[in-house]
C-alpha cells in the first residue's frame, strides 16, 4: 500500500512513515507544501493521505480537498491545530500531535472502514 505524507517537518514525516510501515504500508511519497502534495498524488495515486494543516506553503486541508476532488482517497490529519480542522471539516479523522502508535493505528482503521 502507498501513502502520501504531507508534512513540512522532516523528523515528523519520518516518524509517520515508520509508524505507517508498521501498519503495512510499503511505499511513500512526501510533500512539504500544498502544490507539491497535489503533484505527488497525481504522480502516484495513494491508498492513504496523512496531512498536517499548516505547511511551508499553502494549507494541508486545501491540499487534501484538491486531491480528493480529483480522486477520492482515504485521509486523516496529523496536526497540532485540530480545532482548525474541526471548524472546516467536522467529520475529519484527526490525530493530535504529539501522537502515539495506538492513535495512528485507530485513525488508519477508522478511515479504512469509511473507504470500504
Amino acid at each position: 500500500m502507498h501513502a502520501l505524507i504531507i508534512e513540512d517537518e522532516f523528523l515528523t514525516a519520518q516518524l509517520i512513515e515508520d509508524r505507517l510501515r508498521d501498519l503495512g504500508f510499503t511505499s511513500f511519497s512526501f510533500a512539504e507544501d500544498e502544490d507539491g502534495a497535489v503533484a505527488a498524488a497525481r504522480a502516484r495515486y495513494p491508498d492513504l493521505i496523512t496531512s498536517d494543516v499548516q505547511l511551508a506553503s499553502g494549507c494541508g486541508i486545501d491540499a487534501v480537498q484538491r486531491i480528493c476532488d480529483e480522486n477520492p482517497t482515504p485521509f486523516l490529519y496529523i496536526t497540532g491545530t485540530a480545532v482548525m480542522v474541526q471548524e472546516r471539516c467536522p467529520r475529519a479523522v484527526i490525530v493530535q500531535k504529539p501522537f502515539g502508535m495506538a492513535d495512528l493505528r485507530a485513525a488508519v482503521r477508522e478511515v479504512s472502514k469509511t473507504a470500504e
